[in-house]
Formats: C-alpha cells, structure tokens, sequence
C-alpha cells in the first residue's frame, strides 16, 4: 500500500510520547510500542478521510513494510541465534574452561581472561553472557574470585561491547533506525561517542588489573578470598564432555571473517568499489552470509563426530530462532512506529520547526539525551526498546537547523544511555543472563553492579557536556579515562580508611 504524508502538527507526537509514557509506567514494551503505532494510524486515517478498520488495516501494512525492507536483519538474526545454541550445546564452552584452566595462575590472569573472552564474543550479549560464564566459572571459583565480580565482567562486556562492534546484531539493527540508507555509515560514527561502552570497558580492565574494588563489591570480594564465595551456591565442576576448544573458537572466527567479507563481496568491494563503501551497501545481507557460513561450519564439525545427531541438530537451530522472537518483535514495532512519525503524520517537520523556532541551548543536548535515554531503559529494562522509539525522534529534531552538527553525538549518547539504563536495570535480560551465566544471585549482582556502572555514568555525563562545547569525542574520552582512573583509587582507599 502506498503511504502520502501529511502534517498533523502537535498531534504527530502523541505516538511517540504515549508508546515512552506507557513504557515507563507498565514497563512492558510490546504493548506501549503497539498503542503508539495503532495511535498514529489513528491519527493519520481520520486525518485523511479514512476509518477505525482502515487504521487496523494500515498498521499492519506498515508492519508488513518495515519486515519486508528488513528481511534481511530477521533472516541474520535466526541464523545468528541457531549458531549461538548449536556452539553451547557441542560442548565447545566447556572444553575451552577446562584448557583455560591449565594456563591461568593467578586472580589477576583470571579476571583478565575472562575479560578478554568478552570482548572476543563480540556478535551477541545473550551468547556472551551465557558462553563467558559458562566457560570461566569453574576457573573464577579455582581463584577465589566472586560470582559478583564474574557476573559484573560478563555484564560489562556484553552489552558494551556489542554496541560498538561492527559485526553483531546490535549493530545492524541500531543501523536499520537510523535511516534506510547510510545507516551502517552513521552508526560506525557513533562509536568515540558512545562514552558509556567505552568507559565501562576501561573501568572492566581497570578493576581486573589494578583489583581496586569498592562498594559491594569489595565485599563480595572478600569473603571470595575468605572462601565462603560459594556459600549457598553449589561449586562448578568441569563439565566432562565431547566437545573441543575448537568446536567453540572455529564457528564464531568462521561467522566473523565471512561476515566481513560477506559485507565487502555484496557491496561490490571485489568489482573494484572501496572497502569503506561497499561494507555500508548492504551489511545485513554480508552478516547473514557469514552466520550462514557459521551454521555451516558447524554441521560440518559437529554431525561427522557425533557431538549431536541430525535430528538434534535441527531440533537447536529451531530452538535459537525461537529465541530471537521477542527482540524480533520489538525491533518490528519500533520500525513500524518510525515509519508512523517519519513516512505518515510529519513528526519529523514539526519537531525541526520547533527546534528551529525555540532557540533551545543545542550544546547540552547530548547530556540530557544521556539522562533521558538512561531513565528510559533502566524503566523498561530494554536498551533495543529504548534507542527503537528514541532514534527516529532524535534524527528528526537533527534537522533543524544548526542542530545537524549534534546528530551523532546525540546518536552516541542515546545508545550510551540505553545501554547504561540496561546494564543497571535488575529486568533487563542482558542483566538477569549475566547473573544466570555466573550462578549469581540475581540481586547480588545487580546491588554489586550498580556503583560502577553509575561512577562510569556520571563520568559519560561529564563528557557530554565537554561534546556540546567542543564538538570532538577525544578531549571528552581523555578527561573521563583520567576521571575514571582518579575516581577508582579514591573510593577505593576510603573503603580502606
């Protein structure tokens, strides 16, 4: 069905404002996501002469759209999630934990290790958190190292990681919200902006060398090192098992490489285009031709030396796309509630018409994004539904003039804020698989994890402000490392005072 925009004036921003509102307030994001949208064909079917039924109808055709232009994403995505099962069900995890046992000697290693492993598993949070822990648990107990600061390290380099890693589907779908074209190339742009994923990582490598804990933290520390860590929880033992290092290494290192080239070859970068451009052409369709060569891969590894029969084999790839649904269906409605503001009901002419009119102080508009994207995801415990419904209204205020300059900065910070919200948030799922990944207590972790993740806030905050004067993400990452660093041995020495 073709869609023709029309101006609604203040109208047009009931959808987004009622889909936050009811997210925040129910904290349940599918419902809000659907309510915005339904409101907005509302507005635009009786705005252009039409009915109730013909809202109903056009909601789904928008729905149908955005599924379509994204086919793509969703194809990724599944096969990215079979891959995820089929690598933790082989046995691949528990074989890596036990040849890393033999190698690490000391608490210091250990945290590093498992730090490092983070970063490496860089595709998915959800296959981080539950692949990390699995793999490092037996050897963080060996060294009298917390669940708390196990679960912490998984949880700091899942979310973060993912998004500023090129190649992982946080990518691709903060891609797909920026714009239909040139996404990819907006998000790589973000990536020195996004002060809170940096910082965290920082503040994760700070804290695995230095062991300058505070908090909590330091005292779920200490009883570790007293050994009473595994009171009231069962100690690891190495799993014993078929699987080999290579049946976890091999499928990940295939997906990654041919999802690079996936992307190179697609864009036309072997018919003599550049490697920048043809990387933006069309990722999605590279990423689902490397997880395709992961799944691949893996058949080929697994089936010959019976880790799993055939039937097992399909019976897991069904089982990971099942697993994709839910954030499936949250990206769906956030793109079918963008494409309500920015294709039908003009949110986009009336919000760069009130910028351009209000003489709003644009330098402090990264920090109060920050804030207000934190305030968002931690309420709703979903850092996907938090920059879906914020990245089309944050690209439209951009286009008032004078406003462009902050577009990515004010990108950077939404995903940072969305991040940080998630990573607090004792409801986000990236938070309640870390603390499952590390057989943690659930609230252990989140009151353990809560005085980091907040310094590195306040910390992003600071930077922000430094972005809206200045313009440039270095000066900012400069002053927040030396806060960081600063910060952590002064809260460290009073909990010794």
């Amino acid at each position: 069905m073709e869609f023709t925009m029309i101006e609604t004036g203040w109208l047009s921003l009931i959808p987004p404002i009622l889909a936050i509102t009811l997210a925040l307030i129910t904290k349940e994001v599918y419902s809000s996501l659907f309510i915005g949208l339904f409101s907005g064909m509302l507005i635009y079917a009786f705005a252009s002469g039409g009915t109730i039924v013909s809202a109903v109808s056009m909601t789904f055709d928008m729905m149908c759209s955005k599924i379509s232009d994204n086919a793509y994403m969703i194809i990724f995505l599944a096969l990215l999630w079979a891959v995820v099962i089929l690598v933790s069900k082989s046995g691949g995890s528990e074989a890596y934990g036990r040849w890393a046992g033999a190698k690490l000697k000391s608490r210091k290693s250990a945290a590093l290790a498992t730090s490092f492993l983070g970063i490496l598993i860089f595709i998915d949070d959800g296959f981080n958190c539950l692949t990390v822990g699995t793999v490092m648990r037996p050897i963080m107990d060996r060294m009298r190292i917390s669940r708390e600061k196990l679960a912490y390290i998984i949880d700091s380099t899942a979310a973060p990681v993912c998004i500023i890693a090129p190649v992982s589907s946080w990518a691709v779908a903060v891609a797909s919200e920026v714009s239909e074209e040139g996404g990819f190339g907006t998000f790589l742009q973000t990536i020195p902006y996004n002060f809170y994923a940096l910082l965290t990582i920082a503040m994760v490598f700070l804290i695995s060398i230095t062991g300058k804990d505070f908090g909590p933290m330091k005292k779920a520390e200490e009883a570790a090192m007293k050994g009473d860590s595994l009171k009231g929880q069962q100690a690891s033992a190495d799993a014993e098992g078929k699987g080999k290092v290579i049946d976890l290494v091999l499928p990940i290192l295939v997906l990654i490489i041919c999802a690079i080239l996936g992307m190179a070859y697609v864009g036309g970068f072997f018919s003599g285009v550049s490697f920048s451009e043809a990387i933006g052409y069309n990722p999605t369709a590279g990423l689902t031709l490397g997880a395709f060569a992961g799944l691949i891969t893996a058949m080929l590894l697994y089936l010959p030396r019976k880790l799993m029969t055939a039937k097992e084999f399909i019976g897991y790839i069904v089982e990971g796309i099942g697993s994709i649904v839910p954030p499936m269906l949250i990206l769906i409605l956030s793109w079918s509630l963008g494409g309500v503001c920015r294709q039908l009901i003009g949110t986009g002419l009336f919000i760069s018409g009130f910028v351009s009119t209000a003489n709003l102080p644009l330098a402090f508009l990264p920090v109060l994004i920050f804030i207000i994207s934190a305030l968002m995801s931690f309420s709703m415990g979903t850092s996907w539904g938090t920059f879906g419904m914020l990245i089309p209204i944050i690209t439209m205020i951009c286009t008032a003039p004078g406003a462009e300059v902050y577009l990515i900065p004010a990108l950077g910070a939404t995903l940072a804020g969305s991040v940080y919200g998630d990573h607090c948030s004792p409801i986000s799922d990236t938070t309640i698989l870390s603390s499952t990944g590390a057989e943690c207590q659930h609230i252990s972790h989140v009151e353990t994890q809560l005085p980091y993740a907040t310094l590195v806030a306040v910390i992003c905050g600071i930077g922000y402000l430094i972005v809206g004067l200045m313009r440039s993400p270095w000066i900012a990452l400069a002053v927040g490392v030396a806060l960081l660093v600063g910060a952590v041995f002064v809260l460290n020495r009073k909990k010794e005072a």
